[in-house]
């Protein structure tokens, strides 16, 4: 699966208040809350199968492009997140 394709495949639980990206029969998470207009991302998983090979930053990618759309704010609520953020300069206008 390419970058865009993973990243598209990222759907908001919002029931679960996660979002998530199911790869090869196992999920991808980031938990969040929400506060006002900001989405709190207070934790990232990636199986123990899936690691290695970049889902978790496709994860938190889709999970920006998905907030971005919403017209909400993203806080970094784990450290995951926190350097993602710190490597991707093009999501600073939707972070607080």
């Amino acid at each position: 699966m390419n970058d865009t394709l993973a990243a598209s495949a990222v759907r908001d639980n919002k029931s679960a208040s996660r979002f998530e990206l199911a790869i090869d029969g196992s999920i991808a998470f980031a938990n969040y809350r929400l506060a006002d207009d900001r989405v709190i991302i207070t934790h990232t998983e990636t199986p123990s199968a899936l690691r290695g090979r970049g889902i978790a930053s496709e994860l938190v990618k889709g999970a920006l492009e998905l907030i971005r759309a919403d017209g909400r704010k993203i806080v970094a609520g784990c450290s995951f997140v926190v350097d993602y953020l710190e490597r991707h300069p093009e999501y600073q206008d939707i972070a607080r």
